[in-house]
């Protein structure tokens, strides 16, 4: 029998952000990390799956836009050790990618 997890933004909230801190911390690889989410969407009921996919988009967009908002506030000098990777520094749209649906 296997077990459901809840949906609520929170819930998927603190489940991408303990993913996120697992890389940030090198506890996890990116295959990894993506073995976590693939599982976890695997325990969210087919019912509930529209509602995650949103939340989930809506967590990734916003954490995304912080991550972009923080790599262009950093200074561009003589002294940094080499420009900001252009992936960084521009904004990201989920809706421009491609996202696999289950």
């Amino acid at each position: 029998m296997s077990q459901e997890v809840s949906v609520s933004y929170q819930a998927v909230k603190s489940k991408v952000y303990k993913l996120i801190d697992a890389a940030v911390e090198g506890e996890k690889t990116e295959a990894q990390v993506q073995e976590s989410l693939e599982r976890w969407w695997r325990q969210v009921h087919p019912a509930d799956r529209a509602v995650a996919y949103k939340y989930l988009l809506r967590v990734l967009e916003r954490s995304r836009a912080g991550v972009s908002a923080m790599a262009r506030a950093l200074p561009d000098t003589p002294e940094s050790p080499s420009p900001l990777p252009e992936k960084l520094a521009k904004p990201w749209n989920a809706h421009s990618t491609a996202a696999g649906t289950y």
